[in-house]
């Protein structure tokens, strides 16, 4: 199933249909502020698991997640005083922070060192679905198996077919990826620079 939604402003019906369907355990896609990103509840490990195979991802690989805002990364990560300083100044934006989770976050999403990959895109439907959800929902590229990115939702919609319960297509989005950095004893370190300008940590 394919939807239009406006980013600008999705309506609410429409967004409580997404929302419904990840309750249920589905499986989503979803435009963000860097790719069209596929996603489930991260509390549903069914659905978890399902994305795996999917992506054809080893278990030990965390997928990161998004968050609603910085109260809501509150709740599933440990947020000193310095990283929500970072965070709110960066934040809704083209970053994933790696943080250390707390213990809603399920062990399945974090690290051997319990750390976990959070973003707050700058797109509204993101927004709009996880508070509508209630919970965080995973974040991982729509993609070919040799890594090449989805970018259109008619495409994704083809390649990934039964297999996504939902295409959201919210228009164009900039087909780059999040820039990457841990803030992990508050020491920022730059993991991978992408969309996000990373020259405040250098």
């Amino acid at each position: 199933m394919l939807i239009k939604l406006n980013t600008e402003n999705p309506p609410d019906r429409l967004i409580r249909k997404a929302a419904d369907i990840l309750k249920k355990g589905g499986i989503i896609s979803y435009p963000t502020d860097t790719y069209y990103g596929i996603g489930c509840d991260i509390m549903n490990k069914k659905a978890i698991g399902r994305i795996y195979q999917i992506k054809q991802r080893n278990k030990n690989k965390p997928f990161s997640f998004i968050c609603s805002g910085l109260k809501n990364i509150s709740r599933y990560a440990k947020v000193s005083n310095y990283a929500y300083k970072t965070m709110k100044r960066l934040l809704p934006g083209p970053y994933t922070f790696i943080l250390e989770g707390s213990k809603m976050v399920p062990k399945i999403m974090l690290t051997k060192r319990k750390t976990a990959g959070i973003r707050v895109p700058d797109n509204n439907i993101c927004i709009a679905l996880i508070k509508e959800l209630g919970n965080p929902i995973i974040s991982t590229s729509a993609s070919l198996p040799d890594n090449t990115i989805l970018h259109d939702p008619s495409l994704i919609q083809d390649y990934y077919g039964t297999r996504l319960d939902l295409v959201i297509d919210g228009g164009p989005v900039p087909g780059l990826p999040s820039s990457v950095v841990s803030l992990i004893n508050d020491v920022p370190e730059v993991i991978r620079s992408g969309l996000g300008d990373v020259n405040i940590f250098e």
